[in-house]
């Protein structure tokens, strides 16, 4: 049997069985333990255990994050060789088919996270109990969560309400439109804000304001400014939320879960993972991926010097902005000021690391692979940045330039430390200005690539990048083919 999987037996196998272990091979698992999901759902723990089970798809995020992050202008691929991890060099020199494995994985841990969040929605009805709002709604947000990824990357994709795929549905589901999508999206968002709490007791877990915030953006991404500038103007004047001070503790392990973060993806390094199923991983395996070639020395640990910052990203942040340093590791200089580092080159080595996500050092006990299992959380929705969304929605909508300078000055005032850098321009000039601003703002955090794509300035930006093709990603393979004819390829692909 091939070694692929494909996304109606990947989804069909989670939910036959609930949780299974991975492997290589997602049809020829063998289930830890089989249930009958048509008699699942029998009391409040049941459906407890199975959102635990639609959270978990989060962690597997870190590969949206990464290569995000590497299709952009930011980072190159780097790795070992320009062999090493063939996906990601592909995706770099925007040369990516419909034959990438790690686009593959995209499409496939995102649709097993909208399957997961339709395993509950599907039996919704079934029984009553105390808390169950809260529940859907949190249910809700994570299908919109997941199906926002899925339509960024891949455009229009299958939808079917609050049902489950199952086996054939592939050649008879047509793809959805970009607008349906959005469309799904903004109804699950609109009833995750009306039922959740602005706070939560449970860390990492989903609150208004991160569905105010998931809302905004979409409405963002599809140029629906008024709408945008109105559920970020809701989220900010009341908002839980403020700028640290620190710029450098937000990415710290102290800094996990502060007042900045709007939602955040945990992750942790108590159960180990391996190459056979990266996505399995407790970890964030991005930060391995993302660490120094054969480290030695102070505060970081080694990693593979994949997602390498270029020498113009660099160049980009104005001298003074405390951010660089932050954002932007400089090897040499750091080896220079701190006795006995040592470090390799990799694979289009420019001396720069990407600081945000570098593995800190921790201890050896850790399970599993130490560069697969790093407890650094994503720091998802910042506070910054829907400050910076809001900004832009006010500005572009044409709705208030005085707004938008507020909430662009605010940022940059923590960025220097000062006033004296603040922007007083209006109109064009100060979408540029706005759009500068979240690039280094949220460098390395995987919004870039995205952010120049919506607004039309990828051509010319991002290297190799070509008009009415690499606005999308491909649609892998093997779902073309087993939807029989029923899924056309993104424009630019051959199938």
């Amino acid at each position: 049997m091939k070694k692929y999987t494909h996304l109606f037996l990947f989804a069909g196998i989670l939910f036959s069985t609930v949780f299974i272990s991975c492997s290589d091979d997602f049809v020829e698992t063998t289930p830890q333990y089989s249930i009958d999901s048509e008699n699942y759902f029998n009391s409040k723990g049941d459906y407890d255990q199975a959102l635990v089970a639609a959270y978990d798809i989060l962690q597997s995020t870190y590969v949206n994050v990464l290569l995000g992050e590497i299709a952009s202008d930011n980072t190159l691929a780097g790795g070992e060789s320009p062999t090493d991890v063939v996906g990601f060099q592909q995706v770099d020199d925007m040369i990516h088919t419909s034959v990438n494995s790690n686009l593959h994985d995209i499409w496939n841990w995102m649709f097993a996270g909208v399957q997961r969040t339709n395993y509950i929605l599907e039996f919704k009805d079934k029984i009553d109990f105390e808390g169950k709002a809260q529940l859907l709604a949190e249910t809700r947000f994570l299908r919109a969560y997941y199906q926002f990824e899925l339509v960024k990357w891949f455009g229009g994709i299958p939808m079917k309400g609050d049902a489950r795929f199952k086996l054939g549905d592939e050649t008879k589901i047509p793809r959805s439109s970009v607008a349906e999508v959005y469309a799904s999206i903004e109804a699950d968002l609109t009833y995750a804000i009306a039922n959740l709490s602005s706070t939560t007791a449970q860390k990492g877990r989903v609150t208004k304001g991160a569905a105010q915030a998931l809302l905004g953006k979409a409405y963002l991404y599809q140029n629906k400014f008024a709408q945008a500038a109105t559920t970020l103007e809701s989220l900010i004047s009341t908002s839980p939320y403020s700028l640290i001070t620190d710029y450098n503790a937000i990415f710290e392990m102290e800094g996990e879960n502060g007042a900045e973060s709007v939602f955040e993806v945990q992750y942790t390094d108590v159960e180990g993972a391996g190459f056979g199923c990266l996505q399995c991983s407790e970890g964030n395996v991005a930060v391995g991926f993302s660490g120094i070639r054969g480290y030695e020395g102070p505060l970081f640990s080694p990693g593979f010097s994949f997602n390498i910052p270029t020498q113009e990203s660099a160049d980009a942040f104005e001298v003074g902005d405390k951010r660089k340093d932050v954002a932007i590791l400089d090897i040499a200089a750091w080896a220079a000021a701190n006795t006995g580092v040592k470090y390799g080159k990799g694979n289009e080595d420019t001396g720069f690391f990407n600081r945000k996500y570098l593995p800190r050092k921790r201890s050896a006990n850790a399970a599993g692979d130490l560069n697969l299992t790093n407890p650094n959380n994503y720091r998802a929705i910042r506070y910054a940045d829907v400050l910076l969304m809001a900004a832009e929605a006010y500005n572009r909508g044409g709705i208030d330039d005085g707004k938008a300078r507020t909430y662009l000055n605010e940022v940059r005032k923590r960025a220097f430390g000062d006033n004296n850098h603040n922007i007083s321009a209006s109109g064009a000039a100060l979408t540029d200005f706005i759009l500068a601003e979240r690039r280094l703002e949220l460098f390395g955090e995987g919004h870039r690539f995205f952010d120049l794509v919506r607004t039309g300035k990828a051509v010319g930006t991002i290297p190799g990048f070509q008009a009415n093709k690499n606005e999308l990603f491909p649609i892998p393979i093997e779902e073309i083919q087993f939807s029989n004819g029923n899924w056309q390829q993104n424009p630019g692909y051959i199938k």
